[in-house]
Order: structure tokens, then C-alpha cells, then sequence
């Protein structure tokens, strides 16, 4: 493989990365505010994602993949809420432990990401381009 198609691999394995990440980005943040239905019931838990480093053998260039979406496993939030269906003995309601400002700051870093990696691949295609122009 020509490090011009290395490039594209590169960048499109970050794009692909980027976009899962946005994808439970996204999850979290549409589940910020869910509470457990019943009392003792927990609420959604912050999902979490890491990425694990692939080895294109063709050229040996270090690809990036989806290693593992988990569970945060801190606390929930208790809210004192006693009029709440899924209040506690002592009126509090489970919260998800989901913090949406850190979920916009995590989604802007993703988006930036793959813009990154998207104008990386831009450069790659013009200097492809570049290179048939001179062998014209």
C-alpha cells in the first residue's frame, strides 16, 4: 500500500473512532436526566468508550479502533425529591451520574477530532491529486 492510501486508512479509522464516541456521547446526554422508575431502582449509567491501537499489517501503519464501551461506575446523584414515584424511605431519588457539561466538552474534543482527521485526509486526496498532475 502507498503511504497516500496509509493516509486515508489513518484518517478514516480516527473518523470511524470519533463517530462512536459522539454516538455515546450522544446517549449520555439523552439520558442526563433519567431517574430509577422504582425506588431502589438505578437510573442510566454513564456510559464510557476507549480506544485500542490497530496495526495495519499491508504497511504497518497504527490504525485506531473502538477498544471497549463500559459503565462509569461512580455514585449516582441523590436529589431529596419525597413527592417523587421513585423516591427512597428518606425522599431521595437516584439521579443518573451523567454530568452533561462534561459530556458538551467531551463532544466538542470528539468533534474536533474528526475534523482533524477529516483535513488529514483532505491533504492526503490533494496530494494524490498533486502527484497525477506531475506525472501528467
Amino acid at each position: 500500500m502507498d503511504p497516500l492510501q496509509s493516509i486515508a486508512r489513518i484518517a478514516a479509522s480516527g473518523m470511524t473512532a470519533q463517530t462512536a464516541r459522539l454516538r455515546v456521547i450522544s446517549e449520555n446526554v439523552a439520558n442526563a436526566e433519567s431517574t430509577g422508575t422504582t425506588p431502589g431502582a438505578d437510573p442510566f449509567r454513564r456510559k464510557t468508550i476507549s480506544f485500542s491501537e490497530l496495526v495495519d499489517r499491508n504497511n504497518g501503519a497504527s490504525l485506531v479502533e473502538v477498544g471497549r464501551i463500559g459503565r462509569d461506575q461512580s455514585d449516582f446523584r441523590l436529589d431529596f425529591d419525597p413527592s417523587h414515584p421513585a423516591a427512597d424511605e428518606n425522599g431521595y431519588v437516584k439521579q443518573s451520574n451523567v454530568d452533561p457539561i462534561i459530556e458538551m466538552a467531551n463532544m466538542r474534543e470528539a468533534s474536533r477530532n474528526y475534523e482533524a482527521n477529516m483535513n488529514m485526509f483532505e491533504a492526503g486526496r490533494r496530494m494524490r491529486g498533486q502527484m497525477l498532475d506531475l506525472l501528467k
